[in-house]
């Protein structure tokens, strides 16, 4: 059996409106404003970017490989692997993305192609193709929604005071009780950037205990995205969940594979480092999305889809963002709006909404330590504001402590 992740539920795609610039903004709005030809993908331009990555990749690994061992002294060296891994980094994540595209039917008009190739860069990169593919789409449909979302889904009142083992009427005096010592942020920044996407992977942790189809489970790996019988899936996606660790296991075949013929420290070198990098820009590009002190999270009473795809900020990263990991930071929003937009329409696409939405469309052009900085120390918690109104009430991010990283896997069922 197939299943058609690509599309969300018109119940909820052409539900709720959003106050524009002028007057209140509803999906169909947005949609008229875009022109036509962003919402269709080109068989050309999906190749000749992903070949380009390829060959840059290739490219970068083989002047590694050429001249690095040449260079004089061992810091020179060291200095040079290092850039090396950093900007293979950004290729691979560029590469990840052009999967991430076949997993929302933007990067052709095939989805036959679009799962053969997603499938196929997803495990060269390991990760699970299908089974990130179904949760992510959940994600899309339920943006911002409590109840409901799969990505960094704070937590209340009494969640948070729970991690800390706190009174939650204290909570709101967490200036009087002092705030992380610099070192303790860098530290649980490090953490999240390296760990964060394996362990999401491992155990859907940031992601709301609503956005699993059947109760948390005690079980190794039972609210993973690798077990086929995961909380996180239906039984119908049992086989497609076997297909993503199939391709899975064949990549750490071959990785294992190219240690023993070429040397373990050379696959760590060559691969090892840029897939680290990887880590850090799936977790940073995802958490600095959904993460900021001025943008809102809603219950479901109050959530729709419209709002909860407007309740995420297009991060602009220059150069980088644009050639190197495909607008997919620098235009989230438009993203969100409308998943099949291939990323090469983004910016028009973006550019073409934005009179409509006013303040209701949010962009942050600061940097990616600057931001983690703020989200880090400024949203830790959300308070619902003082609307009377539950189906108009948001929740906005407050400062406080990095709760203990033990506590948040204990909620999410890893420990």
């Amino acid at each position: 059996m197939t299943l058609d992740y690509t599309s969300h539920p018109a119940e909820l795609v052409g539900s709720g409106k959003v106050k524009g610039k002028e007057k209140p903004v509803t999906i169909d709005d947005l949609k008229k404003a875009i022109p036509a030809h962003c919402f269709q993908p080109s068989y050309f331009w999906s190749f000749f970017y992903l070949l380009r990555d390829i060959a840059s990749g290739l490219g970068f690994a083989y002047l590694a490989y050429k001249y690095i061992p040449l260079l004089p002294h061992p810091a020179l060296k060291f200095a040079a692997w290092g850039f090396y891994g950093w900007v293979n980094g950004l290729v691979f994540t560029g590469i990840w993305v052009h999967g991430h595209e076949c997993g929302h039917g933007g990067w052709s008009s095939s989805r036959v192609l679009n799962d053969v190739m997603g499938f196929t860069l997803h495990s060269a990169l390991v990760t699970p193709y299908f089974a990130w593919k179904s949760t992510h789409r959940r994600h899309h449909i339920y943006a911002n929604n409590l109840e409901k979302d799969h990505n960094y889904v704070p937590p209340g009142l009494q969640q948070y005071a729970a991690y800390l083992n706190i009174d939650p009427k204290r909570i709101e005096q967490m200036e009087e009780l002092g705030e992380d010592a610099p070192v303790v942020i860098i530290v649980r920044i490090i953490m999240q950037q390296i760990l964060g996407w394996p362990v999401y992977l491992f155990n859907n942790i940031t992601a709301s205990t609503g956005s699993l189809y059947r109760p948390q489970s005690k079980a190794f790996l039972g609210n993973s995205h690798l077990l086929p019988s995961s909380t996180l899936f239906r039984p119908e996606e049992a086989h497609l969940i076997l297909i993503s660790d199939i391709g899975l296991v064949a990549m750490l075949g071959i990785l294992y594979y190219a240690g023993t013929q070429f040397g373990f420290a050379n696959v760590a070198l060559f691969y090892g480092q840029p897939y680290l990098w990887l880590n850090h820009w799936i977790v940073a590009i995802t958490y600095l999305h959904h993460t900021h002190p001025n943008l809102p999270k809603y219950m479901p009473e109050a959530w729709s889809f419209i709002k909860g795809a407007l309740a995420t900020v297009d991060r602009n990263y220059g150069f980088v963002g644009k050639h190197m990991l495909h607008n997919i930071a620098d235009y989230h929003v438009i993203h969100h709006l409308f998943s099949r937009i291939p990323q090469y329409h983004a910016e028009e696409a973006t550019k073409a909404i934005m009179p409509l939405l006013g303040d209701a469309y949010h962009s942050d052009s600061r940097g990616v330590i600057e931001t983690l900085w703020e989200s880090f120390t400024k949203c830790q918690w959300v308070k619902p504001d003082d609307n009377p109104d539950p189906k108009e009430r948001a929740l906005w991010y407050q400062s406080g402590v990095c709760p203990p990283p033990a506590k948040q896997m204990w909620y999410h069922g890893w420990m």
